[in-house]
């Protein structure tokens, strides 16, 4: 696992000292969306060398729409991410995110400009802790969900922005409030929590060859009266293209989030699938 994350350290840093100014940017809105199907199966009968049937689906929908003109750039993305598998007993969720991004940027000619953003995160459906027999469900819709205004300066590139600003966090629950619950307070049980802090978001977008593109995101989040502790979101997704309609990705999603886990959480996926985009 150490070398995987160095060489996601190594092939990160090379992103940053390969993006390039764009300069193709039309005046106007412009959409973009584009959506993923990766499905596995295995069945067996009669099988003396042993196994079980198996069947496995992951979908992934990205999608945006940039407004630019010569003073104002407004970006909105929206990802959606649901997977589940199943070997024996029922289904279990193996990818389950929501997430909406809105930036509001000011040009004023700078090296940097200052922007404006809003983040909303949750899980989209059920979500379930399986190490433990029976499993424990863990989240739910917007059940914790997250909302993020961060105020500051953008650098951006046509391949690269990196942001940082002074934050503000609403964490929202219902039933799992663990991840709102002030423990200074035992005898009250918050499930609406408020934190202001630091925040960071580095983008990276590049062309590693011909039909292999890296994408990366690394969120950073720090609360002033805590500035020692740091939430870490990095997602990365290398995906080789075989041809229009079929990719290989390889996902390593790295999460530090204290309130959820003292541990490092990892997520690591190799999937095979059907990829459309739509405009």
């Amino acid at each position: 696992m150490k070398r995987a994350l160095l060489l996601l350290i190594l092939v990160f840093t090379a992103a940053l000292l390969s993006a390039q100014v764009d300069t193709s940017l039309k005046y106007g809105w412009t959409p973009r969306g584009a959506v993923a199907l990766n499905l596995s199966q295995i069945s067996f009968s009669n099988w003396t060398q042993g196994g079980e049937d198996a069947v496995a689906f992951a979908g992934l929908g990205n999608f945006g729409v940039l407004y630019h003109s010569k003073k104002w750039d407004l970006y909105n993305s929206l990802k959606l991410a649901y997977g589940k598998s199943k070997t024996s007993g029922s289904f279990k969720t193996t990818d389950n995110e929501l997430r909406l991004n809105s930036i509001l940027i000011r040009h004023l000619g700078w090296v940097v400009n200052p922007y404006f953003s809003n983040e909303v995160r949750s899980s989209i459906s059920n979500g379930y802790d399986y190490s433990v027999s029976p499993e424990i469900q863990t989240a739910a819709f917007f059940d914790p969900g997250y909302i993020t205004q961060s105020l500051g300066f953008i650098y951006s590139k046509k391949n690269f922005s990196t942001r940082l600003g002074v934050g503000v966090q609403e964490v929202i629950t219902n039933e799992f409030t663990k991840y709102s619950d002030d423990p200074d307070t035992p005898n009250e049980i918050e499930k609406f929590k408020l934190e202001t802090g630091i925040e960071s978001v580095t983008e990276a977008n590049v062309d590693l060859m011909q039909n292999i593109l890296y994408s990366s995101r690394l969120r950073l989040f720090s609360r002033f009266n805590t500035l020692d502790v740091w939430d870490v979101n990095w997602d990365n997704i290398i995906t080789a293209k075989v041809n229009d309609y079929i990719n290989v990705n390889l996902g390593v999603n790295i999460i530090y989030e204290k309130k959820a886990s003292f541990k490092t959480q990892i997520k690591e996926a190799l999937q095979v699938g059907f990829s459309y985009v739509i405009f």
